[in-house]
Parts: structure tokens; sequence; C-alpha cells
């Protein structure tokens, strides 16, 4: 009877797919690269690093590393029509390790990324109430040092951030004492918050039914998801741009310090935001760009996506201090005094300028239903790549009718599970380890460089080039030739080693300091997805027979049984013997 199951209707694979049209993919690479980055990191970093002058570095590394990587892992994928991990058996057996790194570092990306929809998904419920409630003082979580800004509005008294040392603003105590019930540190986990575990389960319902089918189902869901946010940002930015004071806000966010370009932690976080935005070195555009057809014209997508991106990024910051500026004036601070980056942006100060407007619950939902489609095609591209990874390590398994449906629900029990500890009491600790140490960037610049010396060194620059002319019909600017050899691996290479150099460790709230063991348990994070690169090589090496020459040159090219299709392979060799073409 068992033998009946698994071979009456499941004895061949099913097939990969395709994207059902070009629009799929392009709304599904703009859901992944246009995120909540772009709306809580981007602009902060402009405004710090030297407003209109951070743009400099900024455009820099978008030159240098942004577009050639995403060009090239695009191309990797439409022409393997692989995943992360087996488009380097087409490539370079030898980097393997960069596929299984790029992995790691999406599944603790899945594990921290949702937390954050679920906090955001309790605010958006919360905003339906008929007061906001972190919008007064009048509660019961709030202390006697609460300061209410909405009272300014409404009367002559004026109350400012800098009166008393210790007071907060009724947005920061809800969040704190409300949201997160926060402990005193890392050791003191405490409860699980119900009302949270709550939102994070409905998460995860959702991110599991818009891919539980692969590409036929995302392919679907990001036309709702990777369209509406943008019909949010627009209508955040309008309201926005009319309050009083947004000018100065706008003014504040782009205001040029040339002075600051010459401050290597300005180049330093201009390139962060970079290799996070684009969403490169961690095998996304490999998957996405594995499901078009082979004679899509990537090379033009990826001009146009790149745009999109740091075109949104740009746009973000004007929606978001427009809002800082309004907020700032009718408290009477400067405008430094309320901006933040991050959760602080998110769920504190941008909820506190929304407490201050009119119609406070309509921009609430507006805001907190933009954060959360933005973050949800994010979340679930993540999952398909790595579900679509492991499929095709083992197809002749994973491809079979209901298989995809049940390993994808495993994978999400066993993140819900993991990741239980961070909605605690003290998980806020937790979080903030995992997104500081796991999802470093520093571990991304690592893959980055050897991925541009794989494919630029190893396989060939000149070999992808014909690769992409042969696909699209068009051959690429000489340009990014030489950022693939060039400038791509040696910027990254600068970039990780002056991120190492700069290491500042983790604190929270800049005066919670970690024991020990938490930096130590980080570092352990950070380092399993990059001595995955060496260590998967060295594993390799040592499984191999013959000489170590002979071991190290057939790791270098392709692998037998991922070998390319006789019309590729023509291509490639015709290459090869023309190399100045």
């Amino acid at each position: 009877m068992l033998k009946n199951i698994f071979t009456a209707k499941d004895e061949s694979p099913e097939e990969r797919g395709h994207w059902a049209s070009k629009v799929e993919f392009l709304l599904a690479v703009a859901g992944n690269v246009v995120g909540l980055g772009n709306v809580w990191r981007f602009p902060y970093l402009c405004y710090k690093n030297g407003g209109g002058a951070f743009l400099v570095p900024y455009l820099v590394f978008v030159a240098t590393c942004g577009v050639p990587l995403f060009l090239l892992e695009t191309a990797m994928g439409q022409y393997t029509q692989e995943g992360g991990v087996t488009c380097w058996r087409k490539l370079c057996p030898l980097a393997e390790g960069i596929g299984y790194g790029g992995q790691l570092i999406l599944l603790y990306s899945c594990m921290t990324y949702i937390i954050i929809l679920a906090w955001a998904l309790l605010y958006l419920i919360f905003s339906f109430s008929s007061q906001l409630p972190w919008a007064s003082c009048q509660n019961y979580w709030n202390t006697a040092d609460c300061l209410d800004f909405t009272i300014k509005r409404n009367t002559s008294r004026s109350i400012t951030f800098t009166n008393d040392t210790f007071s907060s603003s009724a947005a920061t105590e809800f969040w704190e004492r409300r949201v997160l019930s926060i402990s005193g540190g890392i050791e003191e986990l405490g409860r699980i918050r119900v009302e949270i575990l709550l939102c994070l389960i409905a998460m995860w319902i959702i991110c599991y039914f818009c891919i539980w089918k692969g590409v036929k189902s995302t392919g679907k869901v990001v036309y709702v998801t990777a369209t509406f946010p943008y019909v949010m940002l627009l209508i955040l930015l309008v309201r926005g741009l009319t309050l009083p004071g947004a000018v100065e806000g706008v003014v504040f966010y782009l205001l040029p310090e040339p002075s600051r370009l010459l401050d290597p932690q300005v180049w330093m976080e201009a390139g962060s935001q970079i290799f996070f935005s684009f969403s490169i070195g961690v095998g996304s555009l490999t998957v996405l760009g594995s499901y078009n057809k082979y004679n899509n014209n990537c090379y033009r997508d990826c001009m146009w996506l790149c745009l999109l991106n740091s075109g949104t990024s740009v746009l973000a910051g004007f929606a978001v201090f427009s809002v800082l500026g309004f907020m700032a004036k009718e408290q009477g601070v400067s405008i430094s005094e309320v901006a933040e980056s991050g959760p602080g942006l998110a769920f504190i100060a941008y909820p506190q300028a929304i407490a201050m407007m009119p119609l406070p619950q309509l921009w609430a939902v507006c805001f907190f239903l933009m954060l959360i489609l933005l973050g949800l095609d994010t979340q679930f591209v993540a999952m398909e790549v790595i579900m679509t990874s492991i499929i095709d390590m083992f197809p002749a398994v994973m491809r079979r009718p209901k298989r995809r449906e049940l390993f994808l629900l495993l994978f999400c029990l066993t993140c819900f599970v993991l990741q239980l500890v961070m909605i605690t009491e003290g998980g806020m600790y937790i979080f903030q380890m995992f997104d500081y140490y796991a999802c470093n960037g520093a571990c991304i610049l690592f893959l980055c460089v050897f991925e541009a010396l794989a494919v630029g060194w190893v396989f060939g620059a000149e070999k992808l080039f014909g690769i992409i002319k042969d696909m699209t019909g068009s051959r690429p600017s000489f340009y990014f030739k030489i950022c693939w050899l060039f400038f791509t691996p040696g910027v990254s290479l600068v970039s990780f080693i002056c991120s190492l150099i700069e290491y500042q460790p983790l604190t929270f709230n800049r005066w919670y300091v970690y024991p020990a063991w938490a930096y130590a348990l980080g570092w352990v994070f950070a380092l399993s997805s990059i001595l995955l690169v060496p260590g998967w090589a060295l594993y390799l090496m040592t499984t191999q027979s013959g000489t170590l020459k002979q071991r190290f040159v057939r790791l270098c090219k392709p692998n037998p049984e991922y070998s390319l299709t006789s019309k590729h392979e023509t291509e490639l060799n015709h290459t090869e013997d023309c190399p100045s073409k």
C-alpha cells in the first residue's frame, strides 16, 4: 500500500516552472529589493552622514558593486536555471560554499524579519482604536515620567525632550512597556508576549500560502504586495509635504555637508546600505532570475530595477523627514532629536508624529499597512529562495506532488519554534543580537568578494559576457567586465576589512551592554556563514581524488553531473576560442 502511494502518481518529478509573465518577475524582484530598509534606514543614514553629500559614496557603491552584482546574480540564475547552491555546480563547484553561506544568512533573516511584521500587524490592529494608545499618557502601562506631546497642540504648554533626562514619550512607553514589556536584560527572558505570538502566527500563515505553490502563487501575490506599498508611500508623502515644518525636515534631510566625505564611516555605511537594499550576495536574485526563460532580457531589467530601488529610497526620505520636520516643530526641538532609524523610526518616532496629526487613525493605518506589505514580499521571497535552493539540490525527491507543501510547512514550523525566544519579554535583546551579528553586512561583503572572484576570474568575465549576449541579444557594457574583475571584489574586500577594523560591540538603547557569552554567541552566528566558504572548498578538495593541482583544476570547472545543454556549450566554447570577442 505504501509502495503504491509513492509510485502511482509520484513516479516522475514535476517541472521546475517559469514565471507566467515578465511582469511577475519584475514585481517579485522589486518587492524583494524594495523593503523596510528603503523606508527606515536610508533616510536616516542620509541625514546622519552629510545629507546630499551622502549620495556621492552611495552612488559610487551603486556603480561599482550594486548594479554589477545585481546583473551578475540575475544572469547566473537565468543561465543555469538553478537555485542559490546548485548554480555554482554549473559554474565553479569550488565556490559552492558561497551558496550555502547565502542560504544560512537568509535563514537567519527569515527568523528576524517576520518578527518586525508581527510588531507592525499589532500596531495596525491598535490603529483602529478610537484613540491611538501611544498618543497619551493616560494608560495603565505609563509611568510618572511619561510626556504627552499632543498636549502642545491643544494648550500653550511647551514640552520638550530636554526638560527631564529621565522622561520618555508616550510612544516610547507604549513600545517598550506595552508591546515588548521589555525586561532588564538578555538573561531575563520572562514570558512569551501572547499578542505578538498571535500576530506572528498570522504572518507565518500568510507567508505560507503566498508561496506554497512556488512561482505559480508567488507570481500572483506580488501584484498586490509589490505595488500597493507605493500607493501608501505616495499618500504619506503628499500628506507629509503639506504639514507645517515639512520644508525644514526635507532641508535637514538633504542639506549637503561635503566635509563628511572625508569620514571613512560614511563610506562604510553607504556600502552597507547598498549590499542590504540590493539583496545581493545571498542568492535571492539568482533564484528569482532562474525562473526566467532563457531569452529574457535580464540586462535591461537590472538597469530599471536598480533605478527603482535607489529612487524609492530617496522618495521615502522625503516622506519620512517631512513628517519628522512637522514633529520637531510641534515639540519645539531640533530634528536631530526626533530622527531615528530602524524600529525606533517605525514604532516610536513616526507613530508619535502620526498621533499629533488630524485624523491620526487614518495615517496610522496607511503607515503600518505600508510597512507590512513592504516587508511581506521581502519575507516570502526569502522563504521561496531557500525552498528553491533546497529543492534544486534534491530534485528527484522534492519535486514530487505535495512534497513541496509539506517541506514548506516543516520549514515554517521549525523557524516559528526557534524564534519563540524572540517574542519573550527579553526577546528584543536576542532579536537585536541576531540582526547585528547573524545578518551582518560584513558577512554579505565576504560572500560578495568571493562571488565576484569566482565568476570574474575562475568562471570568466568574458564567458559571462558571451552568456548575457546569447540570452539577451545585446552585449553589456565593457564597464561591467572591469567591475567583475577589479572594482567589485576590490571595493567589497576593502569594505569588509574596514568593517572589521571599525567593529563596535552591540549595545541596546545606547546603555545596555551584553554579557560576554552573548558577544561570543553573536560571533558564532557571524562566522557560521563566513566559514562555509573556505570550509566547503576544503571539504571538496579533501574528498576528491588526484593530485592537489588536479583536484583544484577539476573543481574550478562545471560539475559533469550538472553539464550545460549543448546549445549553451556551443556559445561558451565559441567565447573561449575567441577571447577578444
